[in-house]
């Protein structure tokens, strides 16, 4: 859905290059948040700080863009960590 739905809709908003960008700091911001915030139960402490960071570089995207984006990275981020697990 992400992939074949919003990812479309906002390249049509938005530049291809644009979009790039703003994949990586979200992807950045969401690894920086997980690195923080470790403990369990910090989800809400997670998100805010990812929009917070977001909203500091100037990011122009609705709630629920950011929102598809943010679970999009969180998804790749645990899956990159279940398979270093399986091969460690």
């Amino acid at each position: 859905v992400i992939t074949g739905v919003l990812i479309p809709y906002l390249r049509s908003k938005i530049t291809a290059n644009k979009l790039e960008e703003i994949q990586y700091w979200v992807n950045v911001a969401v690894t920086a948040a997980e690195q923080i915030f470790n403990e369990p139960k910090m989800g809400d402490l997670k998100k805010k700080y990812v929009l917070d960071f977001l909203s500091k570089l100037g990011v122009n995207l609705t709630e629920e863009e950011l929102n598809v984006l943010i679970e999009a990275a969180v998804k790749e981020l645990n899956l990159l960590q279940e398979y270093t697990a399986t091969i460690t």
